[in-house]
C-alpha cells in the first residue's frame, strides 16, 4: 500500500487498520491519520449535543386594551436546544467537505490557491533525513510528466495533488533553515518569475519551458540557491 492508497482508505474512514505495516515506515502517514482521528473526534463532539424532547409550548394567552387595540405577547427570550445541534452539525459537515474535498473553491490567484494548498497538507513539511524511494518518486512524478534528477535535493515527501484543476507533483526537500515545498506545474505557464509570500514563508514560480514550478520555503531560506538546482533539474516531458 503506497501513501495515495492508504489515504484514501483512511479519508474514507478513520478507523482503518489494514495499513498498519506501511504507518511504521511512513511518518508523513501518521501525521495524515492523526489529522483525520481528529477531525472524527471533532464530529462525535458536535454530534453528541444532548437535545432535550421537543415540547410544544403552551400558547399564551392574548390581551387586547382597549384603548389602543394593540395586542400585546409576553416577552420570552429562549435559545432552541435543537437549533444549536443543527447548526454545529451543518458548520462541521461545511468544514469536513472542504478538508476532504477541496474542490468548489475559487481562489483569486494561482498563488492564493498554492498556499492554501499548503496549509491543508502540515504533515508534509517535517524535517527528516530520509529520503523517499526511487519508486515512490516515479510514481508521483512518472516519466509521462517530467524528468527529475536528485540534483535538487533530499526528497523526503512526494504526493500528487490537485492544483488549479490539475494534478501535479508536490515535493518537499530538506533546505537550510526546514523543508522546501516544490510543486511542478506542467500545465501553468508564465511569462516571467513571480515572488510572492504568507505567513512566515516566501515563494516563488519559475518560468520553465510551456510549463512553471513553484518553490515555497521558510523566510530567510535562500531559494535562489534551490531555484539554480531546480531548473537544471526538471525537464518536461511534453
Amino acid at each position: 500500500m503506497n501513501c495515495e492508497e492508504y489515504r484514501e482508505a483512511i479519508a474514507a474512514d478513520p478507523s482503518f487498520d489494514g495499513g498498519a505495516g506501511h504507518l511504521t515506515e511512513c511518518a508523513a502517514c501518521q501525521a495524515y491519520r492523526a489529522d483525520m482521528l481528529a477531525l472524527e473526534q471533532t464530529i462525535s463532539r458536535a454530534l453528541a449535543i444532548e437535545v432535550p424532547e421537543l415540547q410544544v409550548p403552551e400558547l399564551p394567552e392574548l390581551s387586547t386594551s382597549t384603548t389602543d387595540n394593540v395586542v400585546t405577547l409576553p416577552n420570552r427570550r429562549w435559545v432552541s436546544a435543537t437549533w444549536i445541534a443543527m447548526a454545529a452539525t451543518v458548520v462541521v459537515a461545511a468544514f469536513l467537505g472542504v478538508r476532504l474535498i477541496g474542490t468548489g473553491v475559487e481562489y483569486d490567484s494561482l498563488t492564493d490557491e498554492i498556499l492554501a494548498h499548503l496549509d491543508g497538507e502540515p504533515y508534509a513539511l517535517r524535517v527528516t533525513d530520509a529520503a523517499i524511494t526511487d519508486e515512490r518518486l516515479n510514481s508521483v512524478v512518472p516519466a509521462a510528466i517530467a524528468q527529475l534528477d536528485h540534483s535538487a535535493g533530499l526528497i523526503t515527501y512526494a504526493q500528487s495533488c490537485s492544483i488549479n484543476g490539475h494534478d501535479v507533483p508536490h515535493l518537499v526537500i530538506q533546505g537550510e533553515r526546514g523543508p522546501v515545498t516544490i510543486l511542478l506545474m506542467p500545465n501553468e505557464k508564465v511569462s516571467e518569475a513571480r515572488s510572492f509570500g504568507g505567513n512566515n514563508v516566501v515563494g516563488v514560480i519559475l518560468p520553465i519551458g510551456n510549463g512553471s514550478v513553484a518553490i515555497i520555503g521558510e523566510r530567510g531560506e535562500r531559494l535562489d540557491i534551490i531555484e539554480q538546482e531546480i531548473l537544471k533539474s526538471v525537464t518536461w516531458s511534453t
